[in-house]
């Protein structure tokens, strides 16, 4: 635009045939060269702010993704230390039961012994009244004498089992009060990061908004992300695929499952800024977990421009499947993952102001309608 201005300004400077020249047009030609140097500057400035914008709104996602994958993991060690505590106060129980039984056994026993007289061993060794009621009595007091012993002996285990138990229950408090201050910090990170985004996000539709500007940046991050796939696919061919048991991609044609479950808002094909679209967008909430629709070996885990956090998963001979502006990847390049497994959580990466999951479907780096290879859509709904 500026290029076409200024030659309409040389235009409008060069004297016309039969008219009078301009006064001075030498010192105007210098004013004119100066006012487009200016404005070149200015929007040399606008595309400097523009690409350090762009890289800190990628680091911006990348550490949001990272931290809601903490999260995730911290709320599974929460759940992980909870199962156990309860396991712990149901073992307390158990063993609480036991010496209290012990104990009842051993009041039992107390109370025999004091019927027999309360008499000590010696006693009953001097009693030479009647031999054979001694013997007798000697044979019940070793009995309880054992009896008792034995029970003490049961009880003092129990006891420390119980304090064992104990310890660990207090060890477990601690841990789990430990990981919720954790967590509640990580929250009020992840705040702190989404907060940083949005003004990321409000400055960049502020001096970026533009129709134009719009349309050349959809189709720049096409052709970026198509060389991306290119690039893959030609990688691709120098590792071998490890088939897995059950069809191959290619025979899972109209068979394959929803990554999510959503409604389907932009089908392939068409149109949006820049050309159209070469997958398809489910909309659904921040934060549902992507699985993925087939075996295959993740070759791409990290930020594109355009897509934000994106995944690639290649499913050999030539077929990959794409999962854009997510949230938080959880599977790293090399991974090998299984039908169904989750590989990244919905989000609104890569400048988007609504969650939804980007679908995306490659057969020799040529789009393909996801439509026709995932289970039939009702009612504009996948699943």
């Amino acid at each position: 635009m500026q290029v076409i201005s200024f030659a309409a300004l040389l235009f409008f400077l060069m004297p016309v045939p039969g008219q009078a020249a301009r006064p001075e047009p030498a010192k105007e030609l210098r004013k004119v060269q100066r006012q487009i140097r200016d404005v070149e500057r200015q929007l040399q400035r606008i595309q400097q702010e523009k690409r350090s914008l762009v890289r800190q709104l990628a680091e911006v996602e990348k550490k949001y993704g990272q931290i809601v994958r903490s999260l995730k993991a911290l709320q599974v060690r929460i759940a992980e230390q909870r199962r156990r505590l309860q396991e712990i106060e149901k073992q307390g129980k158990v063993a609480a039961e036991k010496i209290a039984q012990q104990r009842a056994a051993l009041a039992g026993e107390v109370r025999a012994s004091y019927v027999m007289g309360r008499q000590d061993k010696l006693k009953l060794i001097l009693n030479q009244q009647d031999p054979l009621v001694s013997s007798r009595m000697m044979v019940y007091y070793d009995y309880f004498a054992k009896a008792r012993l034995n029970r003490l002996a049961i009880v003092q285990e129990n006891l420390r089992a119980l304090a064992r138990l104990e310890q660990e229950k207090r060890q477990e408090t601690q841990a789990l009060e430990q990981a919720a201050a954790e967590k509640k910090a990580e929250q009020a990170a992840m705040l702190a990061v989404k907060k940083a985004r949005d003004q990321l996000l409000a400055k960049l539709d502020k001096d970026f908004a533009k129709k134009k500007q719009q349309l050349s940046q959809m189709q720049a991050n096409a052709r970026e992300l198509q060389k991306l796939v290119d690039s893959l696919r030609r990688a691709a061919e120098d590792f071998s695929f490890e088939a897995g048991p059950g069809k191959s991609f290619a025979k899972l044609r109209g068979q394959l499952p929803w990554p999510i479950r959503g409604r389907l808002i932009r089908r392939f094909g068409s149109k949006r800024a820049g050309g159209q679209w070469h997958g398809v967008l489910i909309s659904v909430g921040e934060g549902t977990e992507i699985h993925a629709v087939s075996r295959g070996r993740v070759v791409y885990a990290d930020w594109l421009r355009g897509y934000g956090l994106l995944t690639i998963i290649d499913h050999g001979k030539g077929y990959m499947t794409l999962y854009a502006f997510t949230q938080s990847l959880f599977k790293d390049v090399g991974d090998w993952v299984e039908a169904g497994d989750v590989i990244a959580a919905v989000g609104k990466s890569g400048g988007r102001s609504r969650a939804g999951l980007y679908f995306g479907i490659r057969k020799n780096g040529r789009p393909v309608n996801p439509v026709k290879w995932c289970r039939k859509v009702r009612k504009g709904r996948t699943g």
